[in-house]
């Protein structure tokens, strides 16, 4: 299927959806990209709709309201725009399920593989080689950045986001988070032997 017409529309709705952004840097479109195409990487090796896990991850974020779930606002601008384009309504029903819940990470009850792989695609998008870039970058939004300061904002959210593997769904998103992480640590250790 071709996906154009629907990450133009994902586009201009996240672009105009208000959502203030955390960081200059962050682009929530671009965000929304690599969650889709990480989905479609697990959904080849743990199976599942394509169609829905491809519609629930190009949805997932795309909206935004001041004192609202962004999971239900989102949820609300997919329905609206699958039903104007003749989706079947039990899909329709599936994929705005998965986008209301897709924030609840450390949700205990049995989950659709569709869900699981979109949750997993969205976690893996905030570990790893990116997760290092954006400490880096956020870093030097501060006055007085520093190597060190970098190093020290890395080994923090490196700690915070150990934990965080039980959160992964499927084997195979929990192999690739454990990946990003030795990863990760591998760096640290190598920077501050040439910090220190």
């Amino acid at each position: 299927m071709n996906y154009s017409k629907i990450i133009e529309f994902v586009k201009e709705q996240t672009e105009k959806n208000g959502r203030p952004p955390i960081y200059p840097f962050r682009n929530r479109f671009e965000h929304i990209m690599r969650v889709y195409r990480w989905a479609i990487k697990l959904q080849a090796k743990v199976g599942g709709d394509l169609e829905i896990i491809s519609l629930a991850a190009l949805f997932h974020d795309v909206g935004w309201e001041d004192g609202r779930p962004h999971g239900d606002v989102s949820a609300e601008i997919a329905v609206e725009y699958l039903v104007e384009e003749g989706y079947d309504d039990k899909k329709i029903g599936r994929v705005a399920e998965i986008i209301r819940i897709h924030s609840d990470k450390d949700m205990t009850e049995p989950l659709s593989i569709e869900c699981q792989v979109v949750m997993d695609a969205d976690l893996l998008d905030e570990v790893g080689a990116i997760s290092v870039l954006w400490d880096a970058m956020a870093t030097a939004e501060h006055d007085n950045a520093s190597y060190k300061m970098a190093y020290n904002r890395i080994q923090r959210y490196y700690q915070i986001n150990l934990p965080k593997i039980k959160r992964a769904k499927t084997a195979v998103a929990r192999s690739e988070y454990e990946k990003r992480m030795k990863m990760i640590r591998m760096y640290l250790d190598q920077l501050e032997k040439e910090l220190y």
